[in-house]
């Protein structure tokens, strides 16, 4: 009986000592489950606040200027969800600081500047054949200048030696002026011909000239750009051209 009592008791308390260690193993895990759910979420945080200050910045680039300038600088070391109370300390601490003052009315003139139209000789242009939509191509700008420019309305084109500017695709303007930092690209679309052969005067082009449109779309700004169109390029009386679009899927819609 004796034998039996202390085989049970042995028996009980192994499993206890089980018991005991699958507990510890499993509370070991649950602390690494917790870590790795805090990493989850500090990335989740991180990428609105990305996010945010990219849509930030392009929708204050064109209406505000200054509006630009003050979350670039503030938002830059910090998320986009910091932002707000980050901003609001370090304007305080600049105005009371003659320093910050200064640093302030630098922020603006660069920005008055950086807002300008887009002309010639700060931006790459380029023209090249799409397959589809038929009978269209795509003209791109690209910034190449160190700051901001606003790709107003719709280019104005001259195919050859045609007296006319091209005809504007008026529904195709868009909801902002199209904003290009540098490095950025806006983009059009040029309708070369009608797809069901109802243009007239069709003939081949070779050349088109570029021009950028003045804010108020009277006129163009500086000097134009001629491109060469690629061989056999055809066009009718049909021809048009969208307006300066941010992306080339929203171009070629039109």
């Amino acid at each position: 009986m004796r034998s039996i009592r202390n085989r049970a008791a042995a028996l009980t308390a192994t499993a206890l000592l089980s018991t005991l260690a699958l507990t510890a193993c499993g509370n070991g895990e649950g602390v690494q489950d917790a870590g790795g759910a805090g990493a989850a979420k500090i990335s989740t945080t991180g990428t609105p606040a990305t996010t945010t200050a990219a849509d930030t910045k392009k929708t204050d680039t064109a209406p505000d200027a200054a509006g630009t300038q003050a979350p670039q600088k503030n938002g830059s070391g910090n998320s986009g969800t910091q932002q707000a109370g980050g901003s609001g300390s370090k304007v305080s601490t600049g105005s009371k600081s003659s320093g910050g003052s200064k640093t302030g009315k630098g922020s603006g003139n660069g920005s008055s500047s950086a807002t300008s139209s887009c002309g010639a000789g700060s931006v790459k242009l380029a023209v090249v054949k799409v397959e589809r939509p038929i009978n269209h191509m795509l003209l791109t700008a690209t910034n190449t200048g160190s700051k901001t420019c606003d790709a107003y309305n719709a280019p104005f084109l001259r195919f050859d030696q045609d007296q006319a500017a091209t005809q504007v695709i008026r529904e195709s303007v868009p909801q902002a002026v199209v904003s290009l930092s540098p490095g950025q690209t806006a983009y059009a679309s040029i309708l070369m011909s009608s797809g069901d052969g109802s243009g007239t005067h069709g003939r081949t082009a070779k050349q088109l000239g570029v021009f950028f449109a003045a804010r108020d779309g009277e006129g163009s700004v500086g000097d134009g750009t001629t491109l060469s169109l690629p061989a056999g390029s055809h066009i009718d009386d049909s021809a048009a051209v969208s307006y300066w679009q941010s992306t080339m899927d929203l171009a070629l819609t039109w």
